[in-house]
């Protein structure tokens, strides 16, 4: 195996990204709003290029491959769920854009009355989702490292942040959209082509499905997987995708509103074509060599040792483009939280509009700080994943369809939706035969977590506060932030000041 060649091949790639992300941010006027949101401006072809490379990340590259190696066609289940959730948030979710939102946590917030408490809790909990997305991309990706360059894991995994890392400190939110667009190209391309030369080298289609058990080769590997687990696992990835700071990011960032729906519109459809290749790839590689250690590694075992030199420096290329593009969409969204919530929620108020870039890049040091710890202690990318949807992002998906849908949902019941969701995931996770059952926690999380909200919604008072009137309160502590010096919140300025 050409390790040295690999890996500098990836280093060469890495300071291309580098160097383009510098170019492409190097006239951002230097204001928060364009380093966090690209100033609010990002045309059409952009939004779909950083969506595309966002939704085809670790998950559905290093995962769905894996899955596809383990289960047959269950390994499209990923994409299947994925498309579903970024075609639900063009039709439910596109519309928020008009309200100028920066953050998860104000739209939540927003939907019970703009209450400081759901605020708080939301953005504790999107962080905390941020940084396990980001341990979950910096996992997938030191293990296609570790095993192509031929380096111990932990090494690859610092790698690997270090080099998405970069240019999202040097250029924010452009530099991030404008790479993910390249690496989007890149990784569809790689793919495609991967599956294609993949079914070639094992004799055909037929020869593949012949070397998988008949349950593999069943109806998305219904056979092998069970109906209720298939539909958890695609339950839990279009939960994860309507409940994802970095998807929201996209729609308050975009254009106007008609940009960011077509956009979403035109992703889910080629998301949903592209369901199929993982498993492809998956069940083409478990035919040429059945006896992997992990799963996981059936994408760089086969464009290593099976694929031509060429071929496999290609898609060494767009598997590591898929961890890193939606890494540095997770940890632009992360960070963006970090300043606009979670500073205001431990000082007390807004960082001046002065110190908002410098702030922002120690925070995303910071963030990819932490979600390297935390991928340091995992080597299972659909199990991490999984477990933190679950458990972290449940309730806000059902904050965000009640909050949205139902103007009754008032901020107890969102704390009731937000805490009995996290209780359910952790209570099925403990019993080994509940989660067998399930597959997964997701969907009896969000069955609880709604009928939890609505329960305590309806028992206690509806909020006081209308639309108008909560919009205006998150509205004049983000202009706080964006043009005026620091004040406490809560404080207004005296005339003249």
């Amino acid at each position: 195996m050409n390790s040295h060649l690999f890996l500098g091949s990836f280093f060469v790639y890495i300071l291309a990204m580098i160097g383009f992300g510098w170019w492409v941010s190097r006239n951002d006027r230097g204001t928060g709003d364009d380093f966090l949101l690209g100033g609010r401006s990002v045309p059409l072809f952009l939004t779909v290029g950083t969506t595309v490379a966002t939704m085809v990340g670790t998950g559905s590259s290093m995962g769905a491959v894996g899955f596809g190696y383990s289960s047959g066609w269950g390994g499209a289940l990923y994409g299947i769920g994925g498309s579903i959730g970024v075609l639900l948030l063009a039709l439910c979710f596109s519309g928020i854009r008009r309200l100028r939102f920066m953050t998860m946590s104000e739209e939540l917030s927003f939907y019970v009355g703009a209450n400081r408490i759901v605020r708080n809790v939301v953005a504790m909990l999107i962080y905390i989702a941020c940084i396990g997305w980001l341990g979950a991309h910096i996992l997938g990706g030191g293990l296609y490292l570790a095993w192509m360059a031929d380096i111990p894991a932990w090494q690859a995994k610092i790698i690997v942040a270090l080099g998405f890392g970069v240019y999202c400190v040097i250029g924010g939110y452009m530099a991030v959209v404008w790479t993910d667009t390249v690496q989007a190209l890149v990784l569809f391309v790689g793919f495609f082509l991967m599956a294609g030369v993949a079914v070639v080298e094992v004799g055909g289609f037929d020869a593949m499905t012949a070397a998988l058990d008949d349950s593999a080769t069943s109806f998305l590997a219904i056979d092998k997987i069970g109906l209720l687990p298939a539909i958890s696992l695609s339950t839990v990835i279009a939960v994860g995708v309507l409940a994802t700071p970095s998807f929201r990011q996209r729609i308050y960032s975009g254009a106007s509103v008609g940009s960011v729906r077509r956009s979403f519109l035109i992703t889910g459809v080629l998301y949903m074509a592209f369901s199929i290749v993982p498993a492809i790839i998956g069940m083409a590689t478990h035919a040429l060599n059945p006896d992997l250690e992990n799963s996981n590694f059936a994408f760089p075992y086969l464009a290593t040792e099976v694929l031509p030199l060429g071929l496999g420096l290609l898609l060494l290329v767009a598997g590591l483009s898929a961890t890193m593009s939606s890494a540095s969409s997770d940890a632009i969204a992360g960070v963006t939280t970090l300043i606009r919530d979670v500073y205001v929620l431990v000082k007390g108020r807004a960082p001046s509009a002065r110190h908002v870039v410098l702030f922002s890049r120690v925070g995303l040091v910071a963030t990819i700080g932490l979600a390297l710890a935390f991928a340091l202690t995992s080597d299972n990318v659909i199990s991490y994943i999984t477990r933190m949807v679950s458990t972290v992002l449940a309730g806000m998906f059902v904050c965000g369809m009640l909050g949205r849908f139902w103007p009754r949902y008032n901020w107890q019941g969102a704390i009731a939706s937000l805490v009995v969701a996290s209780a359910t995931s952790l209570a099925i996770i403990a019993n080994a035969d509940w989660n067998a059952y399930w597959g997964n926690p997701s969907i009896p999380a969000v069955l609880l977590a709604a009928l939890a909200g609505v329960a305590v919604s309806l028992a206690t008072p509806a909020s006081r506060r209308s639309e108008a009137e909560a919009l205006a309160v998150i509205s004049e502590e983000r202009e706080r932030m964006e043009a005026v010096p620091e004040v406490p919140i809560g404080q207004h300025k005296t005339a003249g000041a």
